[in-house]
């Protein structure tokens, strides 16, 4: 930053010393918060839970950064008043709004330097625990190396975060943003110097809310993608039984950790045209969107992975209608409206999130019906082999629950049929 120079060397003297304060208070508190952060993760072992920890608490100690910004500008701020705006100033008139230019210009720089250290710690979340510096896709739509590195929980815990400092710029930044203005003549604040140009200090306060709300529409859409390069074959991504697979409870858990955010979201989407939201300002959507597009993303990586049990064999494709019923299922029953008519569509930590919405419920069992017909139909074929057999012609042994010899041999002259098909 460039050294203060106002006219007056008293006020250039007390802007550059105090701006050397406020920095220090706010990079002394940015990097304690930090050292303990480090010390409890070195303390614990590395797990996926523990990761999305780590970056939960990187966004907590970017809003407290946030809020110890303002203390410090307003102490900053009482200090001028007291030290430097009561201060003589000179005589002749002419030069009088010039030294209340120069007044302005003086907090201006002190209270820049704080902003500033706290637009850099916010940035620095943003790249090094928000993943903002690892695009999931190039700009010709293919992933590059950062595909490797941010699978879906780690781009929910980082959309999550990013969600939670938009939070807090929301709700602090204006305040803080009046904290940085100052009137030397002892009237209304004004963000503006005498001739109308605006302060460093209310320009940082604009980038801050700027940039964290472009930092933050880069992570909601690295979830998304993350969803869509989820891999299609291995037995972690398509169990080979079929089961509910990995995606599926990652996308759960993706939606209930970003859910609570719902005002953060249109936040960002009412400022930043979405891949799913083109509508920007009042017609902007709402967080339910963005759940709809996530779960459309997910219905489409396990179409795609259902596919690929064609090639596992004779039985492959009922395999894959097996597998979409498992997890559709398991997704109607995590995320669907509760009975009763007490369709909770948030709480406070998202844990009880459900999608009251009809679209998900009729999309969801829509699915769920289809392939459970197909599946089914693979088993028709035990249906032309199946006859009836009159308890009559059956005889047991003494103990009556075991059948004779004669009676065995009936039962497997009626399955011979099935077996030769087999």
């Amino acid at each position: 930053m460039r050294p203060l120079k106002t006219g007056y060397p008293h006020l250039d003297s007390y802007g550059e010393a105090r701006k050397s304060v406020a920095y220090a208070s706010v990079d002394g508190y940015c990097r304690q918060l930090r050292n303990a952060r480090k010390k409890i993760l070195s303390s614990t072992p590395g797990s996926a839970a523990m990761s999305h920890a780590n970056v939960d608490a990187a966004a907590r100690d970017a809003v407290r950064c946030i809020e110890h910004c303002m203390v410090v500008v307003s102490g900053e701020k009482s200090v001028h008043r007291c030290v430097v705006t009561s201060a003589q100033g000179p005589e002749d008139k002419s030069v009088e709004s010039q030294y209340e230019r120069a007044l302005v210009l003086s907090y201006s720089c002190v209270a820049s330097a704080a902003v500033d250290r706290l637009l850099d710690l916010i940035e620095y979340t943003f790249l090094r625990e928000g993943g903002c510096a690892a695009n999931l896709a190039g700009g010709d739509g293919t992933s590059n190396s950062a595909e490797k590195d941010m699978d879906i929980r780690s781009a929910a815990s980082a959309a999550a975060a990013g969600l939670r400092i938009v939070d807090g710029v929301r709700m602090l930044g204006p305040s803080l943003s009046k904290l940085c203005e100052i009137s030397p003549a002892g009237g209304a604040s004004s963000a503006k110097g005498v001739q109308g140009e605006t302060t460093i200090a209310s320009a940082l306060c604009i980038s801050l809310h700027r940039s964290t709300v472009k930092n933050c529409s880069k992570t909601l859409e690295n979830l998304a993608r993350s969803i869509q390069l989820d891999p299609l074959d291995g037995t972690k991504h398509r169990p080979s039984d079929a089961r509910v697979a990995t995606v599926s409870s990652d996308v759960v858990h993706a939606i209930r950790i970003v859910s609570p955010f719902f005002s953060a979201y249109k936040s960002v989407s009412k400022r930043r045209s979405l891949p799913w939201d083109q509508e920007i300002g009042e017609k902007a959507a709402d967080m339910d969107t963005f759940v709809r597009f996530l779960v459309k993303q997910l219905i489409i990586s396990l179409q795609g992975k259902a596919q690929n049990y064609k090639n596992d064999g004779p039985d492959g494709t009922a395999k894959g209608n097996l597998f979409m019923m498992n997890n559709t299922f398991y997704i109607l029953e995590l995320l669907g409206p509760v009975g009763g008519g007490a369709d909770a569509t948030s709480d406070d930590n998202g844990e009880n999130y459900r999608i009251s919405g009809p679209w998900f419920k009729s999309k969801v069992t829509r699915i769920f019906e289809n392939e459970k017909t197909r599946y089914l139909s693979h088993w028709e074929i035990l249906n032309t082999h199946l006859t009836a057999v009159d308890d009559k012609e059956l005889n047991y042994q003494n103990n009556k629950d075991v059948l004779s010899l004669e009676s065995g041999r009936l039962l497997k002259s009626r399955f011979s049929g099935f077996i030769e098909d087999l």
